[in-house]
């Protein structure tokens, strides 16, 4: 049972959960319900799982080429593909009533949105073109977006600027990825950008979505959306992390670069989503 588990990617979900009570907590802006809270949480938390399946059925062949995934279950063949489909198929459908009953049908339209561009779009176009990247980070964008519709009731100025927040996060993430493991991409034959326009061009980009992020943070505070202890954190984490981006051009050593972007990324989106249901907490 425990290969069937791993297939749901355990540790992507828990981390988009942690963007998901940000968002929530930014809809809210300071009120709370739990019942709603809790079912948006366990139905994404569903969803983003079943998503995370279907992707391991489609990437089953193209993992065995990898390191780094030759190791999944489906992989090397050892659970059935009929069970884990089965699986996947019934997480899902709990999930989306979950979201459909329990907090509003907007909620659940975007969490479908969400599972159709992972799973119908990503997942068949990541061999395919180094474009996937930038649909991959459409899909990473609507947890935060799902919590705040659940909340709000209503896709506003907030969701559009959380989004492109989450966006602007993504880019940079996946392409830190895809530095530290291009030999794996590279035998896979997987078009990423590192391959494709080279490391130079990457770094340029990772910093101009590093910039991005830093202008949603601050855009959210300027309209109201957010206070100024997430403008403060949001800041310090950006302006640090385009700074580490910088240095970058100058690197001896790309592979450590890259790792060093990635741990970046996870602390300043991570303390972003801590920060944000602290602030309204203390209002």
């Amino acid at each position: 049972m425990i290969n069937y588990a791993l297939l749901t990617k355990p540790g992507i979900v828990m981390g988009n959960l942690l963007t998901v009570i940000a968002g929530y907590f930014l809809g809210g802006r300071g009120s709370f319900d739990l019942l709603t809270f809790l079912a948006t949480f366990l139905g994404l938390a569903l969803v983003m799982a079943s998503a995370c399946l279907f992707n391991n059925f489609i990437d089953r062949d193209l993992d065995l080429l990898m390191q780094r995934t030759k190791g999944r279950a489906l992989a090397r063949r050892a659970v059935s593909w009929k069970i884990a489909l089965l699986f996947g198929t019934i997480l899902g459908l709990i999930g989306f009533l979950t979201l459909t009953f329990w907090t509003n049908i907007l909620t659940a339209y975007v969490a479908l949105i969400g599972f159709v561009v992972y799973v119908c779009f990503y997942s068949f176009l990541k061999a395919r073109t180094r474009f996937a990247t930038a649909i991959g980070s459409i899909a990473g964008g609507v947890p935060p977006v799902v919590g705040y519709c659940a909340a709000a009731g209503t896709f506003d100025l907030g969701a559009s600027l959380l989004f492109a927040l989450m966006f602007f996060w993504q880019m940079p993430h996946f392409f830190a990825i895809a530095m530290h493991h291009l030999d794996d991409y590279a035998a896979a034959n997987v078009p990423t950008l590192p391959l494709i326009r080279g490391i130079q061009a990457t770094k340029l980009r990772m910093a101009l979505y590093v910039f991005g992020f830093i202008l949603m943070v601050s855009t959210l505070s300027l309209f109201a959306y957010s206070g100024p202890l997430t403008l403060f954190v949001g800041l310090a984490a950006g302006l640090y992390w385009l700074r580490a981006a910088l240095e970058g051009f100058n690197a001896i050593s790309d592979l450590l670069w890259a790792r060093k972007m990635f741990r970046i990324s996870l602390v300043a989106i991570t303390a972003l989503s801590l920060v944000i249901p602290l602030e309204f907490a203390m209002l």
